[in-house]
């Protein structure tokens, strides 16, 4: 059967929440390691440099991964390829943990990263049909608040156990809770026996969508600029704008928060005005990044613009989510699974970027130039949508005739205001 949506006028169906439980861990540990690279160094006798590859390794998988275990998993029922992910995330944390090799850990973390892809582009698939396209884009931004949250809360809490139990602990109790979820996903993400009837070659064709592609560089681009400048934002704020290191955990708590707000924002706004939305955000977004150069000498100032530029900066990703989803029509897994791509491209490029300039003559506001020029051509592919329009495209040939899981999506021309 097909997904239902809320029951509720206003109210979000409850797979969502669960789905948005299962993003929370995949974004713990995406970014938990980063707190424990000294004590995983030092357990494994390597250096922290070394150990850092596990932090490559877990974005590579999630790049090349995605959209090939959207296509693997494509035939698969999506309940099926939800449980067998959350499945595959716990038992890669249980071989992490009880291995003594960094070779099988950093292996464990490429086959984790898989998991996590195929979870991400059917998990937004299930959101945006079950909420209904009135409520397609919110829907994604409570999915995408999970990983924010995880940022948020996951990280800190993740990395202080792991001072006392050892790196280890947070592995076994991601394994546990990954468990817990796959267990909730089986019992609440609804059965649907349509999944065989779906073509790979429909999935492929969707991405001749040229909208489609101007939505994944909007994620690309507003995400490698907020990221670009806050992958280097300790040494921005204990050395120019004076902050002790104690307080700056304090001030990454800002930035969640900021991060949480934006998500929210732009779940509530992006399906009625998803192209105002995006735009005034993309350009508050660069503007903040521009005044944190001459502003971060100011420790009350660089903590405002740090929270005002993940507010802005992450309002634009649950509508260009939404958008690209969208505009696959009939086939949006593929599609789904290269958003993640999109944004973790960005982020990977952006903070390359920006650890370069720190050695140039613009030192520690190099990253936030970088970040403000990545916000501002954000405004390039957003403009043209905004001129080519934001409506649903017509169903292809290959899926007239043929049941869609995604009718709940389809959604009315909406207007640029």
């Amino acid at each position: 059967m097909p997904i239902a949506s809320g029951t509720t006028p206003g109210k979000l169906p409850f797979v969502v929440r669960v789905l948005a439980a299962g993003t929370f861990l995949m974004g713990t540990t995406e970014f938990v390691v980063a707190g424990l690279l000294p004590e995983i160094a030092s357990g494994l006798g390597v250096g922290v440099s070394h150990a850092g590859l596990l932090i490559t390794a877990f974005a590579i998988g999630m790049i090349i991964g995605g959209p090939v275990m959207a296509l693997a998993t494509l035939r698969l029922p999506r309940r099926h390829t939800l449980t067998g992910a959350l499945a595959v995330f716990a038992l890669g944390h249980v071989v992490a943990a009880l291995s003594g090799s960094f070779t099988v850990i950093l292996t464990a973390r490429v086959v984790t990263a898989l998991a996590t892809g195929a979870f991400w582009a059917v998990g937004f698939v299930i959101a945006t049909a079950a909420a209904g396209p009135g409520d397609s884009t919110r829907a994604v931004g409570v999915m995408m608040g999970g990983l924010t949250l995880a940022n948020v809360v996951g990280v800190p809490i993740g990395s202080y156990v792991g001072q006392y139990t050892g790196w280890r602990g947070p592995f076994w109790a991601l394994a546990v809770l990954a468990a817990l979820a796959a267990a909730s996903v089986g019992r609440f993400v609804p059965r649907t026996d349509r999944r065989g009837r779906i073509s790979v070659r429909a999935e492929v064709g969707a991405l001749r969508q040229g909208r489609l592609w101007l939505a994944l560089a909007a994620a690309m681009l507003i995400m490698g600029g907020v990221l670009a400048t806050y992958t280097y934002i300790t040494p921005l704020l204990t050395d120019r704008a004076g902050i002790p290191a104690g307080a700056v955990p304090l001030v990454l708590i800002a930035f969640g928060a900021g991060a949480l707000g934006g998500t929210a924002i732009g779940g509530r706004l992006g399906d009625r005005r998803p192209m105002a939305t995006t735009i005034t955000a993309a350009a508050a977004t660069a503007l903040t990044l521009l005044a944190l150069i001459p502003l971060s000498a100011g420790p009350v100032t660089a903590v405002a613009l740090v929270f005002l530029m993940a507010l802005a900066g992450f309002t634009v990703n649950p509508v260009v989510t939404s958008l690209a989803v969208r505009f696959s029509g009939d086939a949006p897994t593929l599609t789904s699974a290269l958003t993640t791509s999109a944004y973790n491209t960005g982020i990977a490029a952006g903070s390359a970027l920006a650890g370069r300039t720190l050695d140039s003559s613009l030192g520690l506001t190099g990253p936030a130039l970088v970040g403000a020029v990545s916000a501002a051509l954000t405004l390039v592919p957003l403009v043209t949508l905004a001129l080519r329009g934001t409506a649903r495209p017509a169903r292809t040939s290959e899926s007239v005739g043929r049941p869609s899981d995604h009718r709940a999506m389809e959604a009315p021309t909406v207007n640029v205001r």
